[in-house]
């Protein structure tokens, strides 16, 4: 029997995105964002509002990056949920991780996340259906760790997923079948 619930924030998992940019005074900003997700093959879509400390970045610097994040970093990818970059310039600093500059654009990578996309800002839709930031990923940079086979491997990722039913992190891992072919074995 299935009851009903009052939570409508009822998809999981959510990944746990972080997205990086760049101050106005060249320091580093990240924010966790678990609503976010590609919007087609090379293009991200991000559930952000305009009061964000990094949608104004990425206005101005008209580039991003999204790292995916992993179980050995919850702590950090936390932090930079809880801790608003327009009180607090330092928390990138306070995080402890690294940044690298983007090769491709005027946006930081956190080198210790295993997958980072690159990516250009196409626009913020704001009206009562926007969901945002719209992105163009430009490059897909991914720790020689976590590959395998020239494949990423999911599993050594140890990437994590939010859960909005009981506000937990959980880990993705885990292997239990093959998209586009399990299914045929009902044709």
């Amino acid at each position: 029997m299935k009851v009903s619930i009052k939570n409508k924030q009822a998809i999981f998992p959510m990944p746990v995105l972080l997205i990086a940019t760049y101050n106005e005074d060249g320091s580093v900003d990240v924010m966790n964002a678990a609503w976010g997700t590609m919007l087609d093959v090379d293009k991200v879509a991000l559930n952000l509002t305009e009061t964000h400390k990094t949608v104004e970045n990425i206005k101005r610097n008209k580039a991003f990056t999204v790292a995916i994040a992993d179980a050995k970093h919850v702590v950090e990818a936390d932090f930079f949920g809880v801790v608003s970059g327009n009180n607090d310039k330092d928390k990138f600093k306070k995080s402890g991780l690294t940044a690298i500059k983007s090769e491709n654009l005027n946006a930081p990578i956190i080198d210790e996340f295993p997958i980072n996309l690159e990516c250009s800002f196409i626009e913020f839709q704001n009206d009562a259906t926007g969901i945002g930031v719209i992105g163009k990923v430009e490059n897909v940079l991914v720790d020689e760790e976590v590959m395998e086979d020239g494949k990423i491997n999911i599993d050594k990722v140890d990437a994590i997923a939010f859960d909005p039913f009981t506000a937990g992190y959980y880990r993705v891992s885990g292997r239990v079948g093959n998209a586009f072919k399990d299914g045929f074995k009902l044709k």
